[in-house]
């Protein structure tokens, strides 16, 4: 899966495009995908810091983590 098809699938979720990016960051109360190539993360922002780390080697394998993350957190819902 892509950030392409990632965003898709959230959005066909109705899950809140506040409740997460998907361009790294350190939003506030915000699940976020970072990174490129073969270096991807997935945490958790919250008041400046990165929470719930978590590394991954492939773009596949951090979305399709970050999709199962985002869809079992009720508070992503719009």
């Amino acid at each position: 899966m892509t950030k392409i098809e990632l965003k898709e699938k959230l959005d066909a979720a109705g899950i809140s495009p506040e409740s997460y990016s998907l361009n790294g960051g350190l939003f506030d109360e915000c699940h976020t995908l970072d990174g490129e190539g073969d270096k991807w993360s997935v945490y958790y922002s919250e008041r400046g810091e990165k929470n719930a780390l978590h590394y991954f080697q492939s773009e596949p394998a951090a979305c399709q983590f970050f999709l199962e993350r985002v869809l079992n957190d009720p508070t992503t819902r719009r």
